[in-house]
């Protein structure tokens, strides 16, 4: 299969190693993608989708490749809405890529409309992978939960009851967590967790997703 990769390096973590058999192309981060670069592709895995969410309109035109978009901090349906692409998009799917999560299975994945089932499944047995399908919801599932997580914990430190490094320690020995609040920020990057948590909130209207103050001023100054 022909595979072309489109993100920052710390997106494709592991996909190398996971894709290997298949033949991988990669397209520079941040730059533009159009017609001609995806003459000959199978499946586009464009891991900065929610930061050029207008490619949606290029990608709907190609009905001979099938598109993973990493979707965080977007509803599909609601972009395809805001570009006037008619649905159904049967050759699209959204993607989990936060960094280290491909390197993992099962991917976290969603379908704008049913009749992408079937397709997503066979490019996901072609590639080899195991894959979970959540609904169509900014945040999906993972991001939701860790972004939270990362925000309570600020709360917390802000709050003077506990230092980052003994925060991240209570929540490994108390909740058996891989990493600490703080370790997955350093990992994700706080500018991200800013904007999914920003996200959320603008979407759902809910206060859990109310962004914390010292979260917000740390993010920014690691701009």
């Amino acid at each position: 299969m022909q595979i072309l990769l489109i993100g920052p390096e710390n997106r494709l973590v592991g996909l190398t190693e996971k894709l290997t058999g298949h033949q991988l192309q990669r397209h520079p981060a941040g730059t533009t993608v159009g017609a001609a670069d995806l003459q000959g592709i199978d499946l586009v895995m464009d891991t900065e989708f929610d930061t050029h969410r207008d490619r949606l309109g290029l990608y709907s035109t190609q009905p001979n490749t099938f598109f993973m978009l990493h979707a965080n901090r977007v509803q599909l349906q609601a972009v395809a809405s805001d570009l006037g692409v008619r649905l159904p998009l049967f050759n699209v799917a959204g993607l989990n890529a936060w960094p280290g999560c491909l390197a993992a299975e099962p991917w976290e994945m969603s379908i704008a409309t049913e009749n992408a089932k079937a397709l997503l499944q066979e490019k996901c047995a072609a590639l080899g992978v195991r894959y979970l399908l959540v609904a169509d919801r900014v945040g999906m599932v993972t991001p939701r939960v860790i972004s939270m997580i990362i925000n309570e914990a600020y709360y917390t430190l802000q709050e003077g009851t506990a230092s980052k490094a003994d925060i991240d320690l209570g929540m490994k020995l108390g909740t058996n967590y891989p990493k600490g609040p703080f370790e997955w920020a350093t990992e994700i990057g706080l500018q991200e967790v800013r904007a999914l948590i920003e996200a959320l909130y603008a979407d759902t209207q809910d206060p859990r997703y109310k962004l914390c103050p010292l979260l917000k001023t740390e993010s920014f100054s690691q701009h």
